[in-house]
């Protein structure tokens, strides 16, 4: 198993450690993103639109997209 995996948030490669987390990209590729993903005014996704939760491992590879959502509260 390879210590380092190569994940890429929002079109920016990073390396992290092998058995990462989906928290852990968002911290290392768009950590100002981050209080916003655990609140849940931002969402991420996988390459295929999918949802993710910030405590799903990751796999080599991995393409996720994290921004904040365009709803407005209080509707």
């Amino acid at each position: 198993m390879p210590e380092q995996i190569r994940v890429f948030v929002n079109d920016r490669g990073i390396s992290l450690a092998a058995g990462a987390l989906v928290r852990d990209a968002i911290q290392a590729g768009a950590p100002d993103l981050l209080p916003d993903c655990e609140t849940g005014k931002a969402g991420i996704t996988d390459a295929r639109g999918l949802p993710l939760s910030l405590d799903e491992p990751l796999a080599a590879g991995s393409i996720l997209r994290a921004q904040r959502s365009s709803r407005r509260g209080g509707g």
